[in-house]
């Protein structure tokens, strides 16, 4: 084995650039440099997960030159954000970049912004068969993209500013992790885009972010929860660092997954002007309004219920829209093949980063509570979503299922993943209750 994986390595680092080789040195020299100017504040654990990010990154930069890019932007513009606050928190209300541009609260109502603008620009780019709308489109993305990198970036400085002892990686409450779910949704699609060469799906996996963006701006301004808040014990761990992220990257490649399985269902049934096809389209249009306007059901009880109601009609009358136009639509999207190639691939990736969260979180729990497994509301949703895609790639690989039935279960799959996501926060009480709405 080991002589096999010795070449592959070999073909790996022979023919890089110097480009290449500087990404990769900038990056060991700044985990170095990290390491020797605040490595006596980092446990044992906390120094390994430095260490090991730096070749990750490589590795990530020299498969996708895209991301050594994205690296490398969102890193100086946090830099020169950084370097404005000169020390001093105060300063995001007072330095003009700050307050309006690269402050991490600014930053990320920037992300927000450009997400719809990349929605709206990617469905006038489908709808009007317009190659420069759809560039345009990926060009918002990259940019929400960055802006939301660097909003987490400068918000993980700001909390050290207010204390050494508040400080915290941000991707420890809902509106942190919305934050990284959009990106990381975004983030998969944009690979799938470059990787496939088609950005017609954009339209419609950026109406998932937009909705994430919408709970976002009603969090934020509703429940205030752009504040930065002590850690709850319970999270005052380095297993946070690796088990959060590692299950966002399920969360985001399930979500971009259903909605892959509803762009492959118009394929499929956009020339059906009446019958089962056209029934079926109007079916997962409502049932993906309502559920991506699910807090319009639990958040009546606050007051907000014409705001969520709303919401709700929102979405309803834009993929009542979509199956309006659905023989245009199904007409400028890729083939049936590249969409179930992505959807597999999608769930394939989530499932496996998912199994590690699972696993990550269980060892963490042992830590915490000194147990493993406690049936916990949101220990058992996971696992429920774990046997449900589980389930999904055995029956695409060992079964050979393929087609329209893995599409609809794709979209099944976004109801039981936005349930153990957010549903259990809001309806469910446990040892995660820190997580509550």
């Amino acid at each position: 084995m080991l002589q096999a994986v010795l070449p592959h390595s070999m073909r790996m680092l022979r023919g890089r650039s110097v480009l290449d080789w500087s990404y990769a040195a900038g990056l060991v020299l700044g985990a170095l440099f990290a390491l020797a100017r605040y490595g006596s504040y980092m446990d044992g654990y906390e120094k390994a997960i430095l260490l090991l990010a730096a070749p990750v990154f490589i590795a990530l930069g020299w498969g996708w030159g895209s991301i050594r890019a994205l690296l490398l932007v969102a890193a100086g513009v946090s830099l020169l954000a950084i370097g404005a606050y000169q020390g001093e928190l105060v300063r995001s209300e007072q330095a003009f970049l700050l307050k309006y541009l690269i402050s991490s609260q600014s930053a990320i109502m920037w992300m927000s912004a450009l997400f719809f603008l990349a929605t709206a620009s990617y469905w006038t780019g489908l709808l009007g068969g317009s190659d420069f709308a759809s560039q345009v489109g990926t060009g918002l993305t990259w940019s929400a993209v960055v802006m939301g990198s660097t909003g987490l970036l400068v918000r993980w400085y700001e909390s050290y500013l207010i204390g050494a002892d508040i400080g915290h990686i941000p991707i420890s409450n809902l509106y942190e992790v919305f934050v990284l779910f959009s990106l990381m949704t975004a983030l998969f699609y944009l690979y799938y885009e470059e990787r496939c060469g088609t950005r017609q799906l954009g339209a419609f996996v950026m109406m998932v972010v937009s909705a994430a963006v919408g709970f976002l701006l009603w969090y934020t301004f509703e429940r205030e929860a752009q504040e930065i808040q002590p850690l709850v014990p319970a999270l005052q761990s380095w297993w946070m660092k690796i088990h959060v992220p590692a299950n966002f990257v399920g969360y985001g490649t399930f979500s971009l997954a259903a909605m892959v399985g509803f762009a492959y269902l118009m394929k499929t049934h956009g020339a059906a002007r009446s019958g089962r096809g056209a029934l079926a389209l109007w079916g997962a249009a409502m049932a993906l309004a309502l559920l991506l306007a699910l807090e319009a059901v639990a958040f009546r009880k606050t007051g907000s219920s014409t705001f969520w109601l709303a919401y709700f009609a929102i979405f309803a009358a834009v993929f009542g829209a979509i199956v309006a136009l659905r023989k245009r639509i199904a007409e400028r999207l890729p083939a049936r093949e590249v969409l179930d190639d992505i959807m597999y691939r999608s769930i394939a990736v989530g499932f496996g980063f998912f199994t590690i969260a699972t696993i990550l979180g269980a060892l963490w729990a042992a830590e915490a509570w000194g147990s493993y497994w406690s049936w916990d509301p949101k220990e058992t949703w996971a696992l429920i979503v774990w046997l449900n895609y589980a389930a999904w790639l055995h029956m695409r690989q060992m079964k050979g299922m393929r087609g329209a039935p893995l599409a609809w279960w794709a979209l099944g799959g976004l109801l039981v993943t936005t349930f153990a996501f957010l549903g259990v926060n809001m309806f469910l009480s446990g040892l995660h209750s820190y997580g509550q709405l």
